[in-house]
């Protein structure tokens, strides 16, 4: 059977003092996840382990994202995890600070029938 997807989700995160982009991602995502509910899973009987998540993270430096922390936040599922350049810098006033803002898309997908 094909998997589909069954939610996108998206979210926005922030580091606003020191520029770490790996907060930014984590707060991102679990922004995304705080606005969804998979109640699905429960009222068609479908088997969680079976969930595929996939995680697109947008921020200006994707190297600087510890991509398998942001793995390591999702509850469940078979998660991938894609850090592409996206999201937002915004430089302190002084030139000594920097604020991160990173975008999220959480996609799920089950094999459905």
């Amino acid at each position: 059977m094909p998997v589909k997807r069954v939610i996108l989700e998206m979210g926005a995160g922030n580091d606003l003092h020191g520029g770490d982009y790996t907060k930014a991602a984590l707060r991102a995502v679990q922004d995304a996840l705080h606005h969804s509910s998979l109640a699905l899973v429960r009222s068609l009987g479908l088997d969680s382990s079976t969930i595929e998540v996939d995680v697109t993270i947008g921020v200006q430096h994707p190297a600087k994202v510890d991509a398998a922390a942001v793995k390591a936040s999702l509850p469940r599922g078979k998660v991938t995890v894609r850090v592409v350049k996206g999201g937002l810098d915004v430089p302190g006033e002084d030139g000594h600070d920097l604020a991160a803002i990173a975008s999220a898309a959480v996609a799920v997908r089950f094999d459905l029938p």
